[in-house]
């Protein structure tokens, strides 16, 4: 019996990121309970009352039993309020977030929105003229937007920053993509030692929820990379002074 049922940990961003194959992976590990779906959206849903919020449904969608209890939702790391709010339910929760190059991941957030028929625009105007959208999204979260948030979700720095201002660093790992794709087997045995649970073993790599076959209207030019480097490379700085990263392992092909 499990007397008390919160959460110990998230996996809370970034989008597009890895959270889907690191979520499936996580799943298997004997200490660890996470819901049967990907994604709960708990801490970003603005129908529930934060001033008294109820955990009750969301602790109904696992067993009562001792394993560490956590679920992946990325947008978590985004979503204005949300990391407060996390904060709030359990100030002491391991906090995993996986990140790629944000160029990349814009286009790769773009082609999933396409292949879904929930955007019909091609990725350049996207990018330009379209980010004037997200000031149509939630009006209790101006300027941020579930679907057409291609560039905006990329800005780590200012993600990063917010984070730490709630949460201590060691309660936080941070990882790229690229490493879980190429070595699963030692990114999940970072997280399990930074959850405190015995290295899994041999991992055998899988993807999921790769891009989808469709005719996109749209390629990732030049001049698109062009753009977007400008855009984050300032935002990148930010990133690496927080992290202590060197994040070359993405610009170096930048234009």
């Amino acid at each position: 019996m499990n007397e008390d049922p919160r959460l110990g940990f998230l996996v809370a961003g970034v989008q597009k990121g890895g959270t889907s194959a690191l979520f499936e992976y996580l799943r298997e590990l004997p200490g660890l309970q996470l819901p049967a779906v990907k994604e709960a959206h708990f801490f970003d849903d603005e129908t529930i009352d934060w001033a008294a919020p109820d955990y009750h449904a969301y602790h109904g969608l696992f067993a009562d039993d001792e394993r560490l209890r956590g679920e992946a939702t990325p947008i978590y790391i985004y979503w204005p309020n949300s990391l407060e709010r996390i904060a709030r339910y359990n100030p002491k929760m391991k906090i995993i977030l996986l990140f790629r190059d944000p160029i990349e991941r814009a286009w790769s957030h773009w082609k999933m929105e396409y292949a879904k028929r929930k955007e019909t625009h091609p990725f350049a105007w996207c990018i330009r003229e379209g980010r004037a959208r997200l000031m149509d999204g939630d009006r209790s979260a101006p300027g941020h937007h579930r679907v057409f948030s291609y560039v905006e979700r990329g800005f780590y720095g200012q993600q990063v920053e917010r984070l730490f201002q709630l949460f201590p660093r060691e309660q936080c790992i941070l990882l790229r993509s690229e490493e879980l794709n190429a070595a699963p087997s030692r990114a999940v045995g970072q997280i399990c030692r930074f959850l405190g649970l015995p290295s899994p073993g041999d991992i055998r790599p899988r993807t999921v929820h790769a891009a989808r076959a469709a005719a996109y209207p749209s390629r990732l030019e030049e001049r698109d990379r062009a753009l977007l480097s400008s855009l984050y490379r300032p935002d990148l700085a930010r990133f690496e002074k927080l992290t202590g990263w060197n994040t070359s392992f993405w610009t170096r092909n930048w234009p």
